[in-house]
């Protein structure tokens, strides 16, 4: 009620403030660009941050599941850091990068 008239309140609920990785940055970005429909519900239910955050959370931990396969299944040991320093950098990487573009494809553009 302001000034004798009743105003809707169109105010989204009110979230916690969460940090968000970059895995949930780009998660928001998807979305706001793609999935607007999606967006914007989880924007008015007050539940975009939780997606958000939980996202982030599941990527890093996949992220990490992923490296840690693929470089036992290749071959990238400590004894290979130890032996030759720029090929274990060089998979190392290689790897990273492989896990990442299937996070990406699974979780985030999805």
């Amino acid at each position: 009620m302001k000034d004798g008239c009743r105003l809707p309140d169109l105010l989204p609920p009110q979230e916690p403030e969460t940090a968000l990785g970059k895995y949930g940055l780009l998660r928001r970005k998807y979305l706001k660009a793609h999935r607007k429909v999606l967006f914007t519900n989880l924007l008015t239910s007050g539940k975009l941050n939780e997606h958000l955050a939980e996202i982030d959370r599941t990527a890093k931990e996949r992220m990490e599941q992923l490296v840690t396969e693929m470089a036992r299944t290749e071959g990238v040991t400590e004894e290979l850091k130890a032996a030759d320093p720029m090929k274990w950098v060089g998979l190392t990487n290689n790897l990273r990068n492989a896990a990442e573009e299937t996070v990406l494809a699974e979780l985030i553009y999805n």
